[in-house]
C-alpha cells in the first residue's frame, strides 16, 4: 500500500508548486480500486480526495471523492488535462471514462472525471429509497402523490440523518472547493473544464472562484448558476414542444392533424384539469391487477421523457397525437414499468443542491404567474424537487455570489439542442454576453445535452485551438 501511495503522488502532480494563492488547500489522497473499468490499454489511477464535508463548520469530519485519471499515451501530449464531472445535480461521473478512451480527446491530453460529493461512488452518497417507495406506494394505493411526496421527504431527510450525514454541505459552493482541491493537490495549473446541464454551471462557479486554474470551458446544454431555473421551466417546456409542433406541421403530410396540432394539445389539457383517469395495471411479481389513478400530470412527465430523448423526438408528434385523443394507455403502462421496476425521485444530492442554490432564491410572485401564463400547467412540477419539499429538507442556501453573473474572458465553448426543454439555447446567448470569447453551438436536430461524435470533433477543434473561430461541417451544427 506505501508503494501504491508514492506512486499515486508521482503520476499526481502535472506542475511545479503554485506560485499565487489560491481559494483552496491541498487534500489527502487515498489510492483505491477503479469503480468502474478503465480501458487496460492506457494506464489509469483511481482514488479518493479526501475533503471536510462541512468547510463552514469544519468539525473535523472527512468525507472520499473518488476521481479517475487516465493518462493519455501520446508523448508529446499536452500538459493541460481535460476534467469532466457530470450534471443532474446528482449524477455519477466516473463512468464517463469508458467513453472519454474513445473519444480524441484522450489523443492530446489527460483525462480526469471527478466523482461530486454525496452522489454514486462517494463516500458517503446520499441515497436511501425512501422516497422512492413512497413514490410507489402513492400510486399503489391512490394516495394523493404531492402528499406522499413530501412524506418520502421527511423519511429521506431522517434515514440521510440518522447515518450522521450533514445535509447543509452537499451544495455547490462545497463541490466547487471540492474540484479546486483537487486542483491544487494534484499540482495541475491550467486545466480544462468539461460539464453538462447542472455541472455547465458547475464549472462556470468554478471558473468565478478560481480563474487562474482554468484554461478553457467546454459546456453542454449548461444551466448558469444565476438562472432560477424553476422560474423558467413551464416557458422552456413550451417552447421546446412549439418548436416540434412547427417541425411536425411543416414535415409531415397530414397537415389535418399536426398543422393544428399545438391548438388541439392546449385546448385537450386545459380539459383534462382536476381528471383522473385509471388503468389496470399488475405489477411484476403481484398476483392480481389494481387500478391505479392518474392525471395530467403524468401526461406531462411522458411528454417530457419524450423531449428529453433524441432517439424518440421524432415519434413525439404522433404519440402527443395519440394522448390528446384519449389513448394512453400503452404510454401509461410504460411508465409505471419503469416507476414500479426501477429506483425513482430525486436522489437526496439532487434535494440539497437544487434546496440550496435554486428553491432558496426563487420568488414566490414569479412562480405564480407561470400559471396565469400556462393555465394548462397548473400544479405540475417539471423539476422533481420544489419548494414544499425544500421547506422539508432545509438546508441553508449557497453563496449569494455563486448566483451573480460575472465577465470573463476565457475561452468558452457552448453547446445545446434547439429542442432542449430544460435548458434552452437562450442560456448560451446569456453566458456569452458574459463571455466574449465563447463559441456557441446550436444542434436543429437534437434536445438536452447534444454530446456525441459531432460535440468530440468540435470540442477537439476548440482545444487545439481555444480562440480561433470554429466551422461547422454539418448541416444541423450552426455556429455562431
Amino acid at each position: 500500500m506505501k508503494y501504491l501511495f508514492i506512486a499515486c503522488l508521482s503520476f499526481c502532480v502535472y506542475a511545479g508548486g503554485h506560485a499565487q494563492s489560491h481559494p483552496g488547500k491541498v487534500r489527502k489522497i487515498e489510492p483505491c480500486a477503479c469503480p468502474v473499468e478503465v480501458d487496460s490499454s492506457f494506464h489509469s489511477l483511481c482514488a479518493y480526495l479526501l475533503v471536510p464535508e462541512n468547510r463552514k463548520k469544519d468539525n473535523g469530519k472527512i468525507i472520499r471523492l473518488p476521481f479517475i485519471i487516465v493518462k493519455s499515451n501520446n508523448p508529446s501530449k499536452k500538459k493541460d488535462p481535460y476534467l469532466y464531472t457530470t450534471g443532474g445535480p446528482g449524477g455519477s461521473s466516473l463512468r464517463w471514462v469508458r467513453g472519454a478512451v474513445k473519444s480524441s480527446v484522450i489523443h492530446y491530453r489527460d483525462c480526469i472525471a471527478f466523482e461530486q460529493r454525496g452522489t454514486h461512488f462517494a463516500l458517503p452518497n446520499l441515497w436511501s429509497n425512501e422516497l422512492s417507495d413512497a413514490i410507489k406506494e402513492a400510486y399503489r394505493n391512490n394516495l394523493n402523490k404531492d402528499s406522499m411526496v413530501l412524506e418520502g421527504t421527511r423519511r429521506y431527510k431522517i434515514a440521510l440523518e440518522a447515518k450522521g450525514i450533514d445535509l447543509s454541505g452537499y451544495n455547490t459552493d462545497e463541490t466547487v472547493s471540492d474540484i479546486i482541491d483537487l486542483l491544487l493537490t494534484l499540482q495541475i495549473d491550467s486545466v480544462n473544464l468539461a460539464g453538462g446541464s447542472y455541472s455547465g454551471g458547475l464549472m462556470l462557479a468554478v471558473l468565478q472562484k478560481d480563474p487562474s486554474l482554468v484554461r478553457s470551458l467546454v459546456l453542454d446544454s449548461p444551466l448558469p448558476t444565476f438562472i432560477p431555473i424553476d422560474e423558467d421551466e413551464p416557458a422552456n417546456f413550451n417552447e421546446a414542444l412549439s418548436i416540434l409542433f412547427e417541425h411536425a406541421a411543416k414535415d409531415s403530410t397530414d397537415k389535418s392533424i399536426y398543422s393544428g396540432l399545438q391548438l388541439r394539445f392546449k385546448d385537450y389539457f386545459t380539459s383534462i384539469e382536476g381528471k383522473t383517469f385509471y388503468i389496470s395495471y399488475l405489477e411484476k411479481g403481484a398476483a392480481r391487477p389494481i387500478n391505479i389513478g392518474y392525471t395530467r400530470n403524468e401526461l406531462f412527465d411522458i411528454i417530457g421523457g419524450l423531449l428529453g430523448n433524441p432517439g424518440r423526438l421524432k415519434d413525439a408528434p404522433g404519440i402527443i397525437n395519440n394522448l390528446i385523443t384519449g389513448k394512453h394507455e400503452p404510454y401509461v403502462r410504460e411508465m409505471f414499468d419503469d416507476i414500479f421496476n426501477h429506483d425513482v425521485g430525486p436522489s437526496g444530492m439532487r434535494i440539497s443542491v437544487y434546496c440550496a442554490d435554486q428553491t432558496a432564491y426563487h420568488r414566490e410572485d414569479v412562480l405564480s404567474e407561470l400559471v396565469n401564463a400556462y393555465p394548462y400547467m397548473k400544479g405540475y412540477h417539471i423539476n422533481d424537487v420544489y419548494k414544499a419539499m425544500c421547506d422539508c429538507w432545509q438546508v441553508p442556501p449557497i453563496d449569494k455570489k455563486t448566483k451573480q453573473p460575472f465577465y470573463s474572458q476565457k475561452p468558452v465553448l457552448i453547446a445545446d439542442g434547439e429542442m432542449d426543454y430544460a435548458c434552452r439555447p437562450l442560456y448560451m446567448d446569456l453566458i456569452h454576453h458574459y463571455m466574449p470569447n465563447s463559441q456557441r453551438i446550436l444542434s436543429t436536430s437534437r434536445t438536452h445535452m447534444v454530446g456525441g461524435a459531432a460535440m468530440d470533433e468540435y470540442t477537439m477543434q476548440f482545444l487545439d485551438n481555444p480562440f480561433k473561430k470554429l466551422v461547422s461541417t454539418q448541416r444541423d451544427m450552426v455556429i455562431y
